[in-house]
């Protein structure tokens, strides 16, 4: 290679570092001590310090440093800045206390990224002492040093301190603004954000798309709609209406804010999407529980050849999990794998839920182990899967691993509301109430409703209905809907209708416009054949305009789904599934099933209610499944509503006639049976605590 001017050098170490090219920067750096010997000059090993710093070589860097025979401010400023850019702020510190050492001053360039540094390890004492030096060099008022020291402050919590250094600054540039925003949003003071924006407006300011974005956070965290329809007028004045990046966090907004079909007319205006587009819609479509659309962005994403993203697919299995369709959950989780993002810990963790909340507690268990790291989230997610499925042994056992060999991680609220909804699942009431009553000496957690409503629905489940309420009486906390709620689906369990109307009536005056506690007390008052009490109850919803909203189930079949209600004949296929149904009906009568008649809540004769039953929208839902699915392939049917006490029978009678696998689920209930050939076993996945008991049938 001929001889290279020290220009064309430096400028080669530049293109190293832009094209991310380990190889070219070795080479370049040879060919200096092969043509300058191994003393260059000062500005090559400070281009030679800043190279392999960015190219995250930190030990090379560092050689480079050490034979350097004058080491400059940017010299250290190189190295300390690639150690920031790569993540290594513990280095970065150190390496700013050994330029120190050297008595060499930091500069304006230097005071930032050291303060990034101990701002993002969290390192209070070690800012102030940053904020002290800057002060003393008079660096403290350079925009950029002051707009550092404020975000340290910001992300180390010490509130006082940012807020007088925003307050001195003599300057403020508009990334001191946006800083001031999105931390106000991060530490949960979003109407500051707010407020500060409209300040800065005042100030004559004009927004970027970060202060856009930090603005829609504070609005999506306040849920404020109006104001933030407001801001998306001022953003398309602004010129900021193709901006990508906004009209992302417009996504978001509106997501967060139950509006979708907005969030859809914003995507559907992006002329050129990035994969934060199409994760934003994915995520959107899951919070609104639109979980079928939620798969359907997903695919179209991926024919648009959209890098599947770690967010994107834990998203995506989420919508999954919400509508247990396994199949669909087993092709995203293929697409993981092809991307390399499976072991990430919140793909991961997304895969425990999604095969949980489907009934697949060996794949669940298998995706879990199989996570090269866990957080605190996984962990309750295992926890939650074997509490879903009332296996309250492997529950706690898991539990114990946790606090005993997991020492990382400690048990938090969540952790203790799965615990005990496995032993209210399971029966274990003793375990149940011990586990409770040392929640907050053991485990300093603080018992709260969702805690209680736990052990309301653990006393409620095992027949002790009496004591529940005796319980509730007594809380230190004012009962809330779900507490009552556990309560009343106990007393209709147990067919208790004294208690059962006062949880009622107090669940009335929490949520006097919810149908289903009205219709929970209906039919309970029916399946006593107390049908006068029974129609006053539904005399009044009706007089106060509340309407009952509609059951449905619906089945997942070839990439569909098809949707049923209670003696449906809509269907195409409506005379395949009246004889299938015909087939199953004769088949069961002759097999001695005698249909529970006190499900049908009408005061009418018996020959109809057994009729009436027999209609009911998850039967239609299998009769169809058994007809379009094969011989062996697991059934899988999903309700909005919960599955009656017959439906309940019946499913488990039919796995063992026609010998398949059936799972049944509700939005927040699931049931799955399995014939082994003599046994239907059935797990109940119940997570607003108000399902059957868990048990088999012979």
């Amino acid at each position: 290679m001929p001889f290279l001017a020290p220009n064309t050098l430096a400028s080669l170490v530049e293109s190293a570092v832009s094209t991310h090219s380990p190889l070219l920067a070795r080479a370049v750096h040879a060919h200096m001590i092969r043509t300058l010997g191994a003393s260059l000059p000062s500005f090559l090993s400070n281009h030679l310090v800043n190279m392999y710093s960015k190219l995250d070589l930190p030990d090379s860097a560092q050689l480079v440093l050490r034979l350097s025979p004058s080491r400059s401010v940017v010299t250290w400023t190189s190295l300390i800045a690639g150690s920031v850019q790569n993540g290594h702020f513990a280095s970065a510190i150190l390496h700013f206390s050994n330029m120190r050492r050297e008595s060499i001053q930091p500069n304006d360039f230097t005071f930032p990224c050291a303060f990034k540094a101990s701002g993002l390890l969290r390192l209070p004492v070690t800012g102030k002492q940053l904020h002290a030096l800057a002060v003393k060099a008079g660096q403290i008022c350079d925009v950029f040093v002051g707009c550092s020291a404020f975000d340290m402050y910001c992300k180390t919590g010490l509130r006082d301190e940012a807020r007088n250094v925003f307050d001195e600054m003599p300057e403020r540039n508009l990334a001191t603004w946006n800083a001031y925003m999105s931390n106000a949003v991060l530490d949960g003071r979003p109407l500051n954000a707010v407020y500060k924006f409209i300040e800065f407006l005042r100030a004559g300011g004009e927004p970027n798309s970060i202060t856009f974005c930090a603005f829609l956070n504070a609005c999506s965290d306040t849920s404020s709609l109006e104001l933030g329809k407001q801001l998306h007028g001022f953003v398309m004045r602004c010129g900021f209406g193709k901006d990508v990046s906004v009209l992302n966090g417009l996504i978001d907004f509106y997501g967060k804010c139950r509006e979708v079909g907005f969030s859809m007319t914003v995507f559907d205006g992006i002329g050129q999407r990035n994969d934060v587009s199409w994760c934003s819609m994915v995520a959107a479509c899951v919070q609104n529980d639109e979980e079928e659309k939620a798969c359907e962005f997903f695919l179209r994403a991926m024919k648009e050849g959209v890098k599947p993203t770690d967010f994107m697919v834990s998203s995506v299995l989420s919508a999954c999990a919400g509508v247990a369709w396994l199949e669909q959950g087993r092709s995203v989780h293929s697409v993981a794998v092809k991307a390399c993002v499976e072991g990430n810990v919140f793909v991961g963790s997304a895969l425990v839920d999604m095969y949980g909340k489907c009934g697949c507690i060996e794949d669940a268990k298998r995706a879990f182990d199989e996570m090269p790291s866990r957080n605190l989230i996984t962990w309750n997610t295992m926890v939650g899967a074997y509490a879903h499925q009332g296996l309250a042994d492997m529950a706690l056992a898991l539990f114990k691993e946790m606090c005993t060999q997991s020492r990382e991680f400690k048990p938090n609220y969540v952790t203790l509301v799965c615990v005990l909804s496995a032993c209210s699942r399971a029966g274990a009431v003793q375990m149940g109430m011990r586990i409770f009553e040392s929640m907050k000496a053991k485990y300093g957690i603080e018992p709260g409703a969702e805690h209680y409503a736990c052990v309301v629905d653990l006393l409620g489940r095992a027949g002790m209905i009496e004591r529940a309420y005796e319980f509730i009486t007594k809380m230190p906390i004012r009962p809330t809907i779900s507490i009552w709620g556990a309560l009343l689906g106990a007393c209709k369990m147990y067919r208790n209708t004294e208690l059962g109307k006062i949880a009622a009536d107090k669940l009335f005056e929490l949520d006097p416009k919810d149908s289903g506690n009205h219709v929970v007390l209906s039919n309970m008052f029916a399946a006593c054949g107390r049908w006068e009490e029974a129609t006053l109850v539904r005399k009044g919803m009706k007089d106060v305009g509340i309407k009952k909203g509609a059951g449905y189930s619906w089945i997942a079949v070839k990439n569909a789904f098809h949707v049923f209600q209670a003696k449906d004949t809509a269907h195409e296929r409506n005379s395949e599934i009246q004889a299938m149904l015909s087939e199953l009906r004769r088949k069961m009568d002759e097999a001695g099933y005698i249909a529970d008649t006190n499900f049908a809540l009408f005061d009418i004769e018996e020959e109809e209610k057994v009729s009436e039953v027999w209609y009911h929208s998850e039967k239609i839902a299998l009769a169809f499944g058994l007809i379009s699915l094969p011989p062996g392939v697991p059934i899988r049917i999903t309700k909005n509503l919960r599955i009656c006490g017959d439906c309940h029978g019946a499913i488990k009678f039919i796995s063992g006639i026609v010998g398949r696998e059936i799972i049944e689920k509700r939005i927040q209930t699931s049931e799955r049976c399995v014939n082994d050939g003599t046994l239907q076993q059935v797990f109940f996945f119940d997570i607003d605590g108000n399902g059957l008991e868990v048990g088999a049938s012979q």
